[in-house]
């Protein structure tokens, strides 16, 4: 497995002290959410572009990829009654395609759930038409690149649209590109009726990144889902992507998190053959 974690765990660090220590701590990749470099993409200029994927290559790192999208600039969504608000977000999202070319990324993950949210003048084919629009200025940038799109579904109360793994799936069939897939994402997944590696055989094609996290919101180990599993039926479908560590609860610290987050991951693995606890 090639192992990643996702840069807002080292919340107010400078990128390239993250990316050192990231890479010391012996991870393969990191995972960038844009709003902790700016507030938007578009403020990056070319140089500072390209140090981005310098620091990360000095430390011996690959940059995976985006993830929390929308974050900012505020007021965007995908779903908006305001056409004016679509077009703003159709834009960002394609000017993130352009970051993420720029600094050697090639999956973004586009969760966000509150730039999501069902309409309040239509349900949810109505929610699937406006998300197909404001993703095909992206989509088109992702063909021509080699990007990979990931649809990520959220369970309630963090969104209301696109819940699981089923429902982003039938909404990718039904949008039909194909640089768009899916994301498993343990946590989300650990909602879902289904034990977690059925899951993973179940929808095998369409995954394309993986988040690991423990249900309880925090990182891999640090909670009772068990990873052995998970990890198994990764290897059994030849997975050969990223599983990048992102959590929501940052205690007890960064390093913490990451160095025995990965640890753990590693005792998981099929080939370890020890107990991963």
């Amino acid at each position: 497995m090639r192992y990643a974690i996702c840069n807002e765990t080292f919340q107010g660090w400078e990128w390239d002290r993250s990316c050192a220590v990231i890479g010391e701590l012996g991870y393969d990749g990191v995972e960038i959410a844009p709003f902790t470099l700016a507030p938007d993409v578009r403020e990056i200029d070319t140089g500072r572009r390209a140090e981005i994927a310098r620091a990360a290559g000095r430390a011996g790192l690959e940059i995976v990829g985006l993830h929390w999208l929308l974050v900012s600039p505020k007021g965007l969504s995908v779903t908006s009654d305001d056409e004016s608000v679509r077009r703003e977000t159709a834009a960002y999202l394609a000017a993130l395609g352009d970051f993420c070319t720029d600094v050697g990324g090639r999956v973004l993950v586009l969760g966000s759930p509150a730039q999501r949210r069902l309409p309040a003048s239509g349900g949810q084919s109505l929610a699937e038409e406006r998300l197909s629009a404001c993703l095909e200025p992206l989509l088109a940038r992702a063909e021509l690149r080699g990007l990979t799109v990931c649809l990520e579904p959220l369970p309630p109360p963090e969104a209301d649209f696109v819940l699981t793994l089923r429902e982003a799936i039938a909404t990718t069939r039904r949008i039909g590109h194909p640089a768009l897939k899916t994301i498993f994402d343990v946590k989300s997944a650990s909602s879902d009726e289904a034990p977690l590696p059925a899951l993973v055989r179940e929808y095998a094609q369409w995954i394309a990144h993986v988040h690991a996290n423990d249900a309880n919101r925090r990182g891999p180990g640090f909670g009772e889902t068990d990873f052995r599993p998970v990890l198994a039926a990764l290897s059994e479908i030849a997975y050969e992507g990223y599983v990048s560590i992102e959590v929501f609860d940052y205690s007890p610290d960064p390093i913490t998190i990451a160095r025995d987050g990965l640890a753990y991951l590693r005792r998981c693995e099929p080939s370890a053959g020890a107990d991963a606890r």
